[in-house]
């Protein structure tokens, strides 16, 4: 058995970024920003009002004064002319501050006769201008990153119809098993539901990967090799079970006889012991075990790194905290342990039950502690490694 350390640099090693691709705005939220976007304009383009109220020659005004208003101007419809003194505009939130004016005073703060205002008593000194470029400025750039609705926003403004985004790793999930039925089918006496393939495609959506769910691989040959050419064309391949050593587990014979020179085969952590990983043709492959929770906690320590290598956003394993336990724990066994735990209010309770089959246990989880091998025990207040899932 090889550590989880030496594992992901074996598999960093298989990962090949994938490159970039050029998708209109509308397709880029949830993407990686592969490159600078520079910003086509300022934002705003001109000193704009930050409030209903009207447009005034003077920075300083004082209750009691009066202005003549000699037009109007909204967003979108500015006032040509020139303000002189004395003189004011009527201006909504947004408009172009006209030529000659240094503030707004705001519509509370005047009464209006005719087309003469004058400033109240008591009013809101301030000047209510949003000057040019307050937001950026042409030229202004915005770096790499997974974009947000936020990030979708900003780029709309900075006039990017099309961005610059890292290609989604296609992922093939095949699930193995003759006792596996799909969701939704009647399972017979001695199977049970395919869950692992649907949790991973999942977690590989919403970390930027285009997951492609294959039909169930029975426990034959035949079997596995239909569904390896129907993975034909993914970066990614995902195989669920039959990755051990018992007389049904054929995957790594299989996918042998199919080319793939094996970097690995299993890891000393627990869950996920039976762990398997290597390159078929222009596909990278990694078996996961079968235990649902080994197989999803396998897709949070070593899926999804590679999937960062792919989108090109470097080499790092899952990213860890330092936490204290809300409760005492004991002595770890020999291999590196990631236990299942919920965090609130800043304290690790680690959850009692660490069955690797137990998904409802994973389902009440937000946190994996990160045990060393023989690690402990420790007492309420240590602090532990913890990665967020």
């Amino acid at each position: 058995m090889i550590s989880v350390s030496a594992a992901l640099e074996a598999l960093f090693a298989l990962a090949k970024p994938l490159g970039v691709e050029t998708v209109p705005l509308t397709d880029a939220a949830g993407r990686y920003l592969a490159q600078n976007v520079a910003a086509q304009r300022t934002q705003p383009p001109f000193a704009a009002s930050a409030m209903d109220g009207y447009a005034v020659p003077v920075t300083e005004v004082a209750a009691g004064q009066s202005f003549e208003v000699i037009g109007e101007a909204a967003a979108g419809h500015g006032f040509d002319g020139q303000v002189g003194p004395g003189q004011a505009t009527r201006i909504f939130t947004g408009a172009p501050m006209p030529r000659g004016t240094e503030r707004v005073v705001i519509q509370e703060d005047v009464i209006s006769s005719g087309d003469t205002i004058t400033v109240q008593e008591g009013f809101d000194t301030k000047g209510y201008v949003r000057p040019a470029g307050a937001d950026f400025t042409a030229g202004d750039v915005m770096t790499p990153r997974r974009l947000s609705p936020a990030d979708i926003a900003l780029l709309a403004a900075m006039n990017a119809a099309t961005v610059p985004v890292a290609r989604k790793p296609v992922v093939a999930i095949i699930a193995t098993g003759d006792e596996l039925v799909q969701p939704g089918e009647t399972p017979g006496p001695d199977q049970i539901i395919a869950s692992n393939s649907y949790g991973l495609a999942a977690l590989i959506a919403q970390y930027g990967g285009s997951p492609r769910l294959l039909p169930i691989a029975r426990d034959n040959d035949a079997a596995l090799n239909l569904a390896f050419e129907l993975a034909q064309g993914a970066d990614l391949i995902i195989t669920i079970g039959g990755a051990s050593v018992g007389d049904h587990d054929l995957v790594g014979d299989v996918a042998q006889a199919r080319g793939m020179e094996r970097a690995f085969y299993k890891i000393a952590m627990r869950p996920g012991k039976p762990l398997m990983a290597g390159r078929i043709g222009d596909a990278m492959m990694i078996g996961l075990p079968g235990n649902p929770v080994s197989a999803m906690v396998c897709g949070h320590i070593f899926v999804l790194p590679v999937m960062r290598k792919m989108l090109g956003l470097g080499e790092t394993a899952a990213p860890r905290r330092r936490l204290p336990l809300a409760h005492a724990i004991g002595l770890n066994g020999p291999r590196e342990h990631y236990m299942r735990a919920r965090v609130a209010d800043g304290r690790i309770t680690v959850f009692e039950r660490q069955d690797s089959a137990l998904l409802t246990v994973l389902a009440d989880a937000n946190a994996l502690v990160v045990r060393p091998p023989k690690d402990g025990p420790h007492a309420a207040g240590a602090e532990m490694d913890v990665i967020d899932i």
